[in-house]
């Protein structure tokens, strides 16, 4: 499944201030912001956000949100995040602001 392109585009202008660069991975396209992965329009469909893993349990509580999976195991720091959850620009942004947030504590 290729991902979404009119969810990269919502991306790509609501990161556009924070100067992105655009890597195709994982069967999606991931945007970084300096120099760290902090969103992807996953090629499964949705969103792959990197979070503060200490905040993971939490967030997952949400409708929508679950861990990430890679390999049949759980990768810590990065949710999906589905894409009915994603529809208004608020929710977007909300999850590409923890994105980089999380990017830049990563160092």
């Amino acid at each position: 499944m290729a991902y979404n392109e009119e969810l990269a585009d919502r991306m790509r202008a609501l990161l556009d201030d924070r100067d992105p660069v655009e890597k195709k991975m994982f069967g999606g396209l991931a945007f970084l912001v300096g120099g760290k992965m902090a969103i992807v329009a996953s090629g499964q469909g949705g969103a792959m956000v990197r979070v503060d893993p200490e905040e993971s349990d939490r967030l997952c509580e949400g409708a929508g949100v679950e861990p990430m999976i890679m390999k049949g195991q759980p990768m810590k720091g990065w949710l999906r995040v589905r894409t009915d959850q994603l529809e208004e620009d608020r929710e977007l942004q909300a999850w590409i602001d923890r994105g980089v947030k999380a990017a830049a504590a990563a160092g």
